[in-house]
């Protein structure tokens, strides 16, 4: 990959889409935590914008995306579609010192940390953003920008309380390119492509 920094070049990653009332679920947790902190405490994740990143690729290369969704299609065709369920909230790193509040999403049966996986091996060839040594299926809710004492132990305690609430179950098909762009009023999703999952 070229380190020409006149390459015009896009902010980039893979994810999986949630149905509409999955997303309104996780909405109505995410309201009852943000009445619990200050409200410029946390950033919070917009609603339409829940997914589930499977790789975060940051700037790649206008020139490779092509083949970067050839790479990702490659892999999508021989991947069944999965039947994902999201339930449960937690922090990054900890709960001791949250950084990230997320939702979890998983299928039971691991066969999206093996998605996750293929595709962390085709994609390392477009990006020079290291990937997770341990992929955690998960929606990011929040991003904590500085919080008390008193208001971690208040997320924490929440997140006790709903560590079991099914938002929903779903059968993911696809799996979508999308480029994200910073703006001052937070960042803006456009889909590049959505790639069907092998049925």
């Amino acid at each position: 990959m070229t380190d020409d920094s006149s390459t015009e070049k896009l902010r980039l990653f893979v994810a999986m889409p949630m149905p509409e009332a999955v997303r309104n679920e996780i909405s109505g947790v995410q309201q009852e935590m943000q009445r619990l902190v200050p409200r410029d405490a946390v950033r919070w994740t917009k609603p339409e914008q829940f997914h589930l990143t499977l790789r975060f690729l940051g700037d790649v290369p206008v020139e490779r995306v092509a083949a970067l969704q050839e790479a990702v299609h490659a892999v999508c065709r021989g991947s069944p579609a999965l039947r994902l369920r999201a339930q449960g909230t937690g922090f990054f790193p900890n709960a001791r010192s949250p950084r990230v509040i997320w939702a979890g999403v998983n299928d039971g049966e691991r066969h999206l940390v093996d998605l996750q996986k293929m595709l962390e091996a085709v994609v390392r060839l477009f990006t020079k953003e290291s990937g997770t040594e341990r992929f955690a299926g998960h929606v990011t809710v929040g991003r904590v920008k500085f919080l008390k004492r008193p208001e971690i132990e208040k997320l924490a305690e929440h997140a006790q309380v709903v560590k079991d609430h099914l938002f929903g179950e779903w059968t993911a098909n696809e799996v979508e390119l999308i480029r994200s762009d910073l703006l001052p009023a937070g960042a803006r999703h456009t889909l590049l492509a959505a790639i069907r999952l092998a049925e």
